[in-house]
């Protein structure tokens, strides 16, 4: 079985704070009977579209996969790693936190046991978009449960405007939350862990409140320490394209690609790649063979299909992510950037 890239079919989630219509993106879902808030792209129960895997699952499709499909970093089938979402929110969503694996580890095995670090890139944004993401300095643990008491929690929040392009680094630990008038990609540790602190006082539609979970919320915030934020990115050799790095850690990097003509590219043997395809269509060509892509599509690209082309019809804006080794990653950059350039963009 020749590795090839293979698409994958995404799941449509409802969620209490989403959208009817996911145009421009998903143009065929419009008008929708319930609000749908993500989009899971890389969710291990998506199936797999084309290629050999086609009709399974991808967490099935991991599983029968060999270190040539995977990487030479992934040769045991553990869990799959990286998550990809894209969010539709019409209203807020809850103000939360997730916890970091060794809280997870601890507290959380019936649920995966691992924790949960995140990034955000807007792919749109209308004017007065925001997000709230960790804390003002004077937000102690005190001043954090009287918030939620008082209904005034979003004080003790930063706020952040978002713009089309902006990126947000979110670790584990970072109480956030997310406002309306966007559409975000989020890219993050495979695990749906979530610690809702306040909702806004919603009900389901059996007028019951969602769960909280502020006890665990306050064991896993990190008060007193500024972490998360609005990223940097870092330009990369383009080879005829405009590429940079968004955000990367232990978990994930994801890269930024606009393409207007064909492009050379190649995979690592020590890992596979997602594509994203954000805008644009055209087709990959490798070994001979091809297959056509287009906007809201996720892409897998094995680590063993060394070099292949993206052939853009129209002009093609994509997501690459992976899971990186973080001092080659860093080493490589080095060679274009200082280090202070790149720890405002590669977190440990």
């Amino acid at each position: 079985m020749n590795p090839e890239p293979f698409r994958i079919q995404p799941k449509f989630v409802e969620r209490i704070w989403g959208m009817r219509s996911l145009a421009p993106l998903f143009p065929q879902k419009t008008d929708l009977p319930e609000p749908i808030g993500e989009v899971w792209l890389t969710g291990v129960d998506c199936r797999v579209a084309t290629g050999p895997f086609a009709g399974k699952t991808l967490g099935e499709a991991w599983r029968e996969m060999s270190p040539e499909w995977r990487g030479t970093g992934f040769k045991e089938a553990d869990d799959f790693p990286i998550l990809i979402k894209f969010i539709f929110p019409n209203d807020k969503l809850s103000i939360q936190v997730h916890p970091d694996d060794d809280y997870a580890a601890a507290h959380e095995q019936a649920a995966g046991g691992r924790g949960k670090t995140e990034m955000w890139h807007a792919i749109s944004a209308e004017p007065g978009a925001q997000v709230l993401l960790g804390l003002v300095p004077r937000a102690d643990r005190e001043k954090f449960v009287k918030g939620i008491e008082t209904q005034e929690l979003e004080e003790l929040f930063v706020h952040w405007r978002v713009q089309l392009g902006d990126t947000f680094f979110v670790p584990a630990g970072t109480p956030h939350t997310i406002g309306p008038g966007m559409t975000l990609c989020e890219i993050q540790e495979y695990s749906d862990l979530t610690y809702r602190v306040y909702d806004y006082g919603r009900v389901d539609d059996h007028g019951k409140p969602r769960e909280l979970h502020i006890q665990k919320a306050l064991d896993v915030i990190e008060f007193g320490r500024s972490i998360g934020g609005k990223v940097s990115r870092l330009p990369l050799a383009s080879g005829g394209s405009e590429k940079a790095l968004l955000a990367a850690c232990k978990h994930f990097a994801t890269e930024h690609w606009k393409i207007m003509a064909g492009v050379e590219a190649a995979s690592n043997d020590g890992h596979f790649d997602l594509y994203v395809i954000l805008a644009g269509g055209g087709e990959f060509r490798w070994n001979g063979d091809s297959a056509k892509y287009q906007f809201g599509e996720c892409w897998l690209i094995p680590a063993s299909l060394t070099r292949f082309v993206v052939n853009p019809k129209e002009p093609t804006k994509l997501l690459r992510s992976y899971v990186p080794d973080l001092k080659a990653l860093r080493d490589s950059l080095a060679q274009e950037h200082s280090w202070r350039e790149i720890e405002k963009t590669v977190f440990d």
